[in-house]
């Protein structure tokens, strides 16, 4: 019997909030890019989602069997708040991965009530809308340490031999001001020059794996970074991909979302 292939590792861009499924025309390519996508992931035994929407002390993970949503959002159409993405959680899925953080160091949790927030049922309901594969989501560590969610990924890379796909649910924009500003309609520079930097660093071949851990690590020295992420929490989960992934390069996939430059890699 043939080994089955290591599951992929999958960072995307999550747009605003519940506006992806909303019909919102500012995300139209972020929803076609992830229709596009669904045959390549094919069907996982579970979901790790590393969502920016998240962060506590130390890693922890959802442990609740029936995990509800929690609309991390306000301000949006009442249809909003009535989404539905009712996949089960997995607690010993959610055990497992506990322990592979322990092995590396680190002091992880599990939080038995949490429910999944946007940064997971958002992109989820796109990917999988039959709410049938368990789903298990990690928090980012309140630090904002790049080196330490490297770390995290790495103690997470045993998981895609089990039949788990993990995802880093982010955005390579976050500029909240700039979304908005009277000037966001025109070209931005500073965001065209950070995602050709993510684009080359995460995906460039003639990059060593030791030489794209470290562009990571110093992400804040990219063209354009503190313009892109004046804080970093949506960035992070591509470190944890990163991690997961080995350092391998990444499949590249460009895409605007509320007139901004985006970013999706594949491993």
């Amino acid at each position: 019997m043939p080994t089955p292939s290591p599951q992929p590792v999958l960072f995307l861009s999550h747009g605003g909030g519940p506006l992806p499924l909303l019909g919102d025309p500012g995300h139209r390519e972020m929803v076609d890019f992830l229709d596009g996508l669904r045959p390549a992931l094919g069907r996982p035994r579970a979901i790790l989602v590393a969502s920016a929407h998240w962060e506590a002390p130390r890693p922890t993970l959802t442990g609740n069997p029936n995990p509800p949503l929690f609309y991390d959002y306000y301000g949006f159409p009442e249809a909003s708040y009535q989404i539905r993405y009712p996949a089960p959680g997995d607690p010993a899925l959610a055990a497992r991965i506990a322990d592979l953080l322990q092995s590396r160091g680190f002091d992880a949790a599990i939080d038995p009530d949490r429910g999944f927030d946007h940064g997971l049922f958002v992109p989820m309901k796109l990917l999988f809308p039959g709410a049938d594969i368990p789903c298990v989501q990690l928090s980012l560590l309140s630090s904002l340490d790049p080196a330490a969610h490297l770390a995290l990924g790495e103690a997470l890379a045993p998981l895609r031999e089990e039949g788990v796909l993990v995802i880093g649910s982010g955005f390579s924009f976050h500029n909240m001001k700039a979304f908005f500003s009277p000037a966001s309609a025109g070209p931005d520079a500073a965001n065209g020059a950070f995602e050709d930097w993510l684009a080359d660093s995460l995906g460039n071949p003639a990059l060593s794996a030791t030489e794209r851990r470290q562009r990571l690590l110093d992400w804040h020295r990219a063209p354009g970074a503190r313009h892109c992420h004046p804080r970093e929490e949506h960035l992070l989960p591509l470190h944890v991909c990163l991690g997961a992934a080995g350092g391998a390069p990444g499949r590249h996939f460009a895409m605007a979302i509320l007139r901004k430059r985006a970013s999706a890699f594949l491993w």
